[in-house]
């Protein structure tokens, strides 16, 4: 609280009350106040309907109304009301009846207490005026005489303009000699003979009513001091009149006498006559004129609009010609009509017994006369009663109730009047509280706020403050009484809410009335707006969230101004402002929108502002002001400009277009650019063209219109300024040289009659340059000998002049086949797959043409193992340059071939070499396509398996090896190995074995040189109760023609890494850029999750799948690139070094190549071999089942982790005495890629290799390998070896399956 003591308030009225109007409420009885009335003069017009002639008054009782007009009681014909119980003084006249009504009333309120009146309102009806119907005879003059046509215009409605036309209404000409004065008439100060005509009318317009009226046309004959015989000739001469001393037809006399009212116009006006016409001078007897005169009317009229004191005085014109000089003086008085020296006097309140002095200060010129009237009556001087009329002043001594009326002061001179009603009230009276009792207040926290207690009494009453039942307030910070008796709260607090009582007292009486006050929370923007910068035709989005009061929210509203306008906000289709939210949005911005933007939060309390700049960005202007300067020559121009506005974004550059009327007319193309901060180019033309230009600029919003184009610029023509370029010199025929070039564009012909010269001798030898002129871009020389080199320059000319010095290019004449093959082809066996081949080169003489590299075919032409059967096999391999060996990759193990070498030009291959016969040596076989185990028993597990598909020599047998394994650890308890001899050996029954254990099995078949890669199989042995009699053998379908199978899980303890999902008929579908894997999910692992990692084999880069649920059976992998090799992988574990379910190597389809592969699936004699070779292969199909499996549930996964999966350092130990050879590959980089692959399979995917070799041996020396790496064949635009691979190819289609087949193993 921030109250404490007392405090009381006097309202101090005077002991006598002064106000302008007595402001007493109407509660209290009081005279007659005149609150409105009808100002004077009223000027009714003719088109007016009705004059309306108000006057309203206030008093209690209600006052009545009376009437005088001219002084004499008047009734007024239609009253009107206002209220429904009390007469109106307003009284309305027809415009039929106006005439009658026409005079000078005055309006008189009364009531019991007094009467006021008003000042007089004349009423002035004007008739229309018209000029008097009359016969004026011809005004007779003698050449030399003043004439002054009268006009006389009827009086009418202010303003009036006088002025003289012709019968065909032409102005009459006025000058020096012929003017028209104030009062409408035509002066001539002298007559000529031509001012002689019968139609001199003087017109009088009244622009306020409309009308313009016209005198009776007037004659003027001239008379010839002339003989008539000369006066023919000489109608306009003045040689011959006399001249005549001036005189002034206006005005008449020495001295005129002027009377004005201050503020009036004054017009001085001496119209001169006399031959020659006189002269009009102007002077101030003792003083200068002052600095508002003007002249006007040729000099004959002084004027000053608004005339003051200090204009008084004697005035002189003087009117001079050669003949004589005449004065007239005027006495210029300045007088005043009534006024009030300060203010009229005041009326008065007072109580009963006190002196009342009204005094009426006035002032005018003469003295006014005051007259002093109470209620309308004359009122006089009356000593006896004490009451005193003491010229300007009324004096009431010891003034009773009875004295309270109304009292006149009316001052008045010749120049009219001025009247003051003055209410004087004389009574005591309680305190009258005006202040409705329980006003709510309300203000915001830290506001002022002042809460009325607005009191009348007589005598003055003592006012006081208290709250809420608290003593009287003291005054002080934040409290504050004012003079009308309102207390007034700064700065006010939550605290200062409550109730506050005003007590008003006086020697009548008290009273007092409760004020409630409530203290709001203040509104205030919380989230202004930012300032932004906007493109135009974008919308605009400026935010301002505000908090405020809750209480208010009725009155909450969000306004927003540009500029300090009002936005103005509608729900219309067509309106580009809306308001959301507190959010403002612009629709479609210009840069009309640019500006200072208000958010304006505001209760009927108060209103918190923020405000925002926003700035519009657009595409700059049109340059201006485009002018062409030469320089040195016509067609070296300087080009300027004046660069538009930037819309706030700063130009980066210019852009110079150009149009040429002779090759392309009409179409604009780019000459040059120039920096943002540059607004001049010098450009260098091309002869013999038309031009126009035109410049756009651009900034970082886009480019701007371009500017209007310039006049045509012609250039002369000119001998060319270049050469033709990109000279191409070509043999398509043994005996031809064909020359090509880039020819001149049409512009840069720089004249007419454009032609070739072309140039050309043999190189190296004694020869002389032979010249053909061509108007063409092309030239063929015939005869010439095969691939001899050449020397040719080509030169431009045309009717005005060669080009520039030609440069010299060297080229070949046309090439033919080489004619000789390469000699001593040797090669030399690096291992089971690769060779080296050697030959030497052939001369070159006979190369005939570019070299492009040698050709290595080879011939598979048996195997050792069936030599009786011819494969006929055939692959070839381009290596491109000049070289004398190669690495040779993918050949067969233990086959026989034949090899030969070409060499090629770019016209085709030469001859091929001596074939050269050799054997490739016996290897290990490749894997065993599939192992799988059944009729588990409680001590045996038949193993069953495939041979390889491949043995590469004699199979001699099978490696056996089998693990115990720990389940809950995973580690190896035993290991053991067997020899199984007899190469058509397919399954085996393992003996011995611990009941109820988890074994794993790896299985490889032996030639005489090794065994190949291991397959691994996992089974457990069984329990009495858990025998199974027949093993369990899953059926797949695949879109590979292959078919998998994968083991269950090994089961382990929780802790260890996630089971791998066991899924059947695993399938993918390749497109172009996608490809779809398929797969099947045990009822048991529904719920699994496994992610599918895939690579491009070109970068080498990995990218992994989210978690794929195997209920899904399918996941797409998308934005592959066509024609390209990946690596897919299905793993258990977002790691790449997880172990594998699954690893195929796919390639996508090429556009367009697709369906003509899939179409040869279903030719008949396709599909009947395919079914018998199902039949008769059996074992190869169930081999296919598991090809991709590679070991079970660790398929893929790198030895390392299976070492530590499984801690198999004896299983590695062993595996080291059988060493893969075949697998041991040689370098990536020292093999060339063939023609129907780009990437060669990772070990371990499909069987559907390329073709199905999966590696090479790595007995090849080191240099051989380097000299390979050297020269790694041809290759495409994109990096790949150009490799022709020919011959039968085991690849798989890439292209959509015409439907996986289902196979049982």
């Amino acid at each position: 609280m921030r109250l404490a003591g007392s405090l009381q308030l006097v309202l101090l009225l005077a002991l006598t009350s002064r106000a302008a109007g007595l402001n007493i409420p109407l509660e209290v009885e009081q005279v007659p106040t005149i609150i409105t009335h009808t100002p004077g003069p009223i000027i009714a017009l003719p088109f007016d309907n009705i004059v309306t002639i108000r006057c309203e008054a206030r008093g209690n009782p209600p006052p009545e109304y009376r009437w005088t007009k001219d002084g004499q009681d008047f009734i007024p014909p239609y009253l009107t009301k206002i209220k429904a119980n009390h007469t109106d003084g307003t009284f309305v006249l027809l415009n039929k009846q106006l005439v009658q009504f026409q005079g000078k009333y005055q309006c008189y309120a009364s009531n019991k207490l007094g009467t006021a009146m008003t000042e007089e309102i004349e009423l002035i009806v004007p008739n229309v005026p018209k000029f008097p119907k009359e016969t004026i005879e011809p005004i007779v003059v003698e050449e030399g005489e003043p004439i002054v046509l009268k006009c006389n215009p009827p009086e009418g409605v202010a303003p009036r303009q006088i002025f003289w036309m012709s019968v065909d209404l032409q102005h009459i000409e006025q000058d020096e000699r012929v003017s028209m004065g104030i009062d409408g008439n035509l002066y001539f100060s002298n007559a000529l003979q031509n001012d002689s005509r019968q139609d001199y009318c003087c017109h009088a317009a009244f622009s306020r009513i409309r009308t313009i009226v016209q005198k009776t046309p007037m004659a003027v004959v001239v008379k010839s001091l002339k003989p008539d015989n000369e006066s023919a000739h000489s109608s306009n001469s003045t040689e011959a009149l006399p001249k005549r001393i001036p005189s002034l037809l206006l005005p008449s006399g020495v001295q005129t006498e002027i009377v004005l009212v201050k503020g009036e116009e004054l017009n001085l006006e001496c119209i001169p006559e006399g031959f020659p016409t006189p002269k009009m001078e102007w002077m101030k007897m003792g003083d200068k004129l002052s600095t508002q005169t003007k002249f006007k009317n040729f000099g004959k009229l002084l004027t000053i609009d608004a005339i003051e004191e200090s204009d008084e005085g004697k005035y002189m014109c003087i009117a001079k010609s050669s003949a004589g000089e005449t004065v007239h003086y005027f006495d210029v008085i300045v007088e005043e009509p009534p006024k009030w020296l300060t203010e009229p006097p005041q009326s008065q309140l007072t109580v009963i017994g006190s002196d009342v002095h009204i005094k009426c200060s006035v002032k005018g010129k003469p003295s006014p006369d005051i007259t002093w009237r109470k209620n309308g009556e004359i009122f006089e001087d009356d000593p006896l009663n004490k009451r005193r009329v003491l010229d300007d002043t009324v004096v009431l001594h010891n003034a009773l109730p009875g004295d309270s009326a109304v009292y006149q002061c009316e001052a008045s001179n010749r120049h009219g009047s001025i009247l003051a009603n003055i209410n004087i009230m004389v009574m005591n009276i309680a305190p009258l509280i005006l202040t409705k009792d329980y006003q709510e207040y309300a203000v915001v926290l830290g506001g002022d706020i002042i809460m009325d207690c607005s009191v009348f009494s007589c005598p003055p009453s003592t006012i006081s403050w208290a709250k809420d039942d608290t003593p009287e307030t003291e005054e002080g910070e934040p409290f504050s009484f004012l003079q009308n008796g309102s207390l007034q709260i700064t700065s006010a607090e939550k605290d200062d809410s409550g109730k506050y009582v005003c007590v008003a007292r006086n020697m009548e009486g008290l009273s007092s009335v409760t004020a409630v006050l409530d203290v709001k929370d203040p509104t205030k923007i919380i989230e202004p707006p930012q300032d932004v910068q906007i493109i135009s035709g974008t919308t605009a989005q400026l935010m301002c969230q505000a908090e405020y009061d809750k209480s208010l929210q009725g009155t909450f509203e969000v306004l927003w101004k540009k500029d300090g306008e009002e936005i103005p906000l509608s729900f219309e289709e067509n309106s580009r402002y809306f308001v959301d939210n507190g959010m403002l949005q612009i629709m479609n911005v210009n840069l009309s929108d640019q500006g200072i933007y208000t958010c304006i939060a505001r209760t009927n309390l108060d209103e918190d502002n923020a405000t925002a700049l926003l700035t519009v960005l657009d595409v700059p202007d049109a340059p201006k002001n485009i002018e062409i300067s030469e320089l040195k020559s016509q067609r070296n121009v300087r080009l300027s400009w004046v660069p538009g506005s930037d819309h706030n974004s700063s130009v980066t550059e210019f852009i110079l277009e150009y149009e040429e009327s002779q090759w392309e007319p009409g179409r604009w193309k780019e000459l040059q650019k120039v920096p943002g901060n540059q607004a001049t180019a010098e450009l260098a033309l091309h002869g013999h063209l038309n031009y126009q230009f035109r410049v756009y600029a651009v900034n970082a919003i886009g480019p701007g219109p371009p500017s209007e184009p310039t006049e045509r610029y012609k250039t002369p023509p000119a001998a060319p300024d270049r050469n033709p370029e990109n000279i191409k010199i070509q043999g398509h025929l043994p005996h031809q040289m064909d020359i090509s070039w880039e020819p001149l564009l049409p512009i840069e012909h720089n004249g007419p009659g454009l032609e070739y010269k072309v140039s050309y001798r043999k190189l190296g030898v004694e020869d002389v340059w032979r010249e053909h002129l061509v108007k063409r871009h092309s030239f063929a020389v015939k005869n010439t000998s095969t691939f001899v080199p050449y020397e040719i320059k080509i030169q431009s000319r045309n009717s005005h002049g060669w080009g520039p010095e030609p440069k010299i290019v060297t080229g070949y004449s046309g090439e033919d086949v080489p004619s000789a093959a390469p000699r001593d082809v040797a090669v030399e066996v690096i291992n089971t797959t690769v060779l080296r081949v050697s030959w030497t080169p052939v001369p070159h003489a006979t190369l005939r043409g570019h070299l492009r590299g040698y050709h290595v075919h080879w011939l598979r032409k048996r195997s050792l193992l069936n030599p009786n059967k011819i494969l006929e096999e055939r692959h070839s391999l381009s290596f491109p340059g000049n070289r004398s060996h190669a690495i040779v990759p993918g050949l067969k193990p233990f086959s026989e071939y034949r090899l030969t070498v070409n060499v090629f030009n770019k016209k085709g291959n030469g001859p091929n070499s001596d074939p050269v016969t050799f054997n490739t040596p016996e290897g290990v076989p490749e894997q065993v396509p599939i192992l799988t185990t059944s009729n588990a028993q409680k001590d045996s597990i038949l193993l069953v398996w495939g041979p390889p598909l491949e043995s590469n020599g004699i199979l001699t047998g099978y490696l056996l090896q089998f693990y115990l394994i720990n389940e809950t650890t995973l580690e190896v308890v035993d290991s053991q190995e067997m020899n199984i001899t007899g190469a058509d050996t397919t399954q085996w029954q393992l003996q011995g074995l611990e009941e109820s254990s988890l074994y794993r099995f790896h299985l490889s078949a032996c030639t005489r040189v090794g065994c190949g890669p291991l397959q691994a199989q996992e089974s457990s042995t069984v329990t009495q109760a858990h025998l199974s009699p027949t093993p369990a053998v899953a059926s797949v379908q695949s879109s590979h023609n292959c078919t998998l199978s994968f083991p269950s899980s090994i089961p382990g303890n929780s802790t260890h890494p996630p089971l791998v999902p066991a899924l059947l008929n695993i399938s993918s579908y390749v497109s172009d850029t996608f490809a779809k894997i398929s797969w099947t999910a045990r009822e048991e692992q529904q719920d699994s999750q496994l992610y599918v990692a895939y690579m491009n084999n070109r970068d080498g880069n990995w990218r992994i799948s989210e978690a794929v649920n195997t209920s899904q059976s399918f996941h797409v992998i998308d934005g592959l690139k066509p024609g390209t090799v990946y690596t897919v992988r299905l793993v258990a574990k977002r790691l790449l070094d997880n172990a594998s379910i699954y690893e195929d190597v796919i390639q996508t389809r090429v556009k367009g190549v697709a369906g003509q592969q899939s179409n040869f699936s279903t030719q008949g004699w396709f599909i009947g071999t395919m079914c018998a070779v199902a039949l008769l292969t059996l074992v190869v199909l169930m081999a296919c089942f598991v090809q991709r499996n590679k070991g079970g549930k660790y398929a893929g996964t790198p030895p390392s982790q299976r070492q530590d999966m499984f801690s198999m350092d004896k299983v590695k130990e062993k595996e080291d005495l059988h060493p893969d050879v075949e697998s041991q590959g040689m370098n990536d980089d020292t093999f060339c890629e063939y023609s129907d692959s780009d990437e060669k399979p990772l070990k371990g995917s499909s069987l559907c290799s390329l073709n199905g070799d999966d590696a090479v041996g790595d007995s090849v020396s080191r240099d051989s390998l380097v000299d390979y790496a050297d020269g790694e064949g041809e290759f495409n635009e994109d990096g790949s070896f150009i490799g022709e691979y020919s011959g039968r190819k085991h690849g798989r289609s890439v292209s959509e399956p015409s439907g996986p087949s289902p196979v049982t193993a």
